[in-house]
């Protein structure tokens, strides 16, 4: 099978090394996003993607417009693929490329549709509380992950499951599943399933608003926050940014998901001053383990976090560092 893969970031990178591995299927050239300038140095750096198809001297394409670009369009016009393999490429195909592959365009997207179209699903579902999610392979269309759905993956999502982990996890499950969908594809073996619009979801792109702890909520709510939007979650803190990489909440049922290593903590918690401060306030320093904040409902552990200038460090570490006492406020 002929194959041409569209893909960007590092969580497309499994689903194209599983196609370079299997010696069912050809990948014949790699559909990227444009390098980007990065870091201290501004030195335009190459896609995840793109990194792989050059150490397999696969042809690369990288329109800013793919729509537009005539020489790409022609190109793969020309190619003869059966079928385009989308993963997070982040450009929106149009009818004229979707008509191009005999087989169509399948896209693996990283959640069970039609929850959660869009750009982020997996960090939306962590901010939301969600205990699955998954993967869906579909046959693409016009719209914004509306295609017909071909297969589905679950997985469940612990309690302190942060997005790296998550989106980790569901690019090999999405391999795994875009290999047994193309299998089963070109024997007939799968009929596509219409989605239910009625039941859709939408996983908006993530603003820098979206990073911001707002104490006046529950510990519950802002734990989903951390790890949904991990590791970019801040508050304030002397003025000065803080970053909050993973916290902790407090509460019979949430510590029961925590390993035996955090043995410690518990125990010491039956002893905590229950005595309720302002959301955002330090009302407790739990020895070996981090700063207690309350919030609007609830208190939350500040496990790990980011000094500005620093690396990341543990909340014990905050405390030592910068003598963190107990009535100073967050936010």
């Amino acid at each position: 099978m002929q194959v041409i893969f569209f893909g960007t970031p590092q969580f497309a990178v499994p689903t194209l090394q599983k196609l370079l591995a299997h010696p069912q299927f050809n990948v014949i050239g790699v559909v990227t996003q444009p390098d980007k300038r990065r870091g201290r140095g501004k030195q335009l750096i190459p896609s995840a993607v793109k990194k792989v198809a050059l150490n397999h001297n696969i042809p690369i394409w990288q329109p800013k417009r793919i729509k537009k670009d005539q020489d790409t369009l022609s190109q793969l016009k020309n190619s003869q693929a059966d079928v385009f393999v989308v993963v997070a490429y982040g450009q929106i195909l149009s009818l004229e490329i979707l008509q191009m592959p005999k087989l169509g365009c399948i896209n693996v997207h990283g959640s069970i549709l039609p929850q959660y179209r869009g750009a982020a699903p997996i960090q939306w579902c962590l901010y939301n509380g969600d205990r699955k999610t998954g993967i869906t392979t579909m046959l693409m269309d016009e719209g914004m992950d509306t295609g017909d759905m071909l297969l589905k993956d679950y997985t469940n999502i612990n309690l302190f499951d942060n997005a790296y982990e998550i989106a980790k996890k569901l690019a090999n499950q999405g391999a795994n599943l875009l290999i047994e969908t193309l299998e089963k594809l070109e024997i007939n073996e799968i009929k596509p399933i219409p989605q239910n619009d009625e039941d859709a979801t939408y996983a908006s792109l993530i603003n820098k608003d979206d990073f911001i702890i707002n104490w006046n909520t529950s510990a519950i709510a802002i734990h989903n926050q951390v790890r949904g939007f991990y590791p970019n979650c801040f508050t304030s803190f002397r003025e000065d940014k803080l970053k909050i990489i993973a916290t902790i909440p407090i509460g019979d049922d949430y510590l029961q998901a925590l390993d035996e290593t955090y043995q410690g903590l518990t125990n010491q918690l039956e002893s905590l001053d229950k005595t309720t401060g302002k959301p955002g306030e330090v009302i407790s320093i739990i020895k070996k383990f981090g700063p207690i904040i309350q919030t609007q409902n609830g208190l939350v552990l500040l496990s790990e976090i980011q000094r500005s200038g620093k690396r990341p460090q543990s909340g014990w570490d905050l405390v030592n560092g910068t003598h963190l006492k107990v009535g100073e406020v967050l936010g």
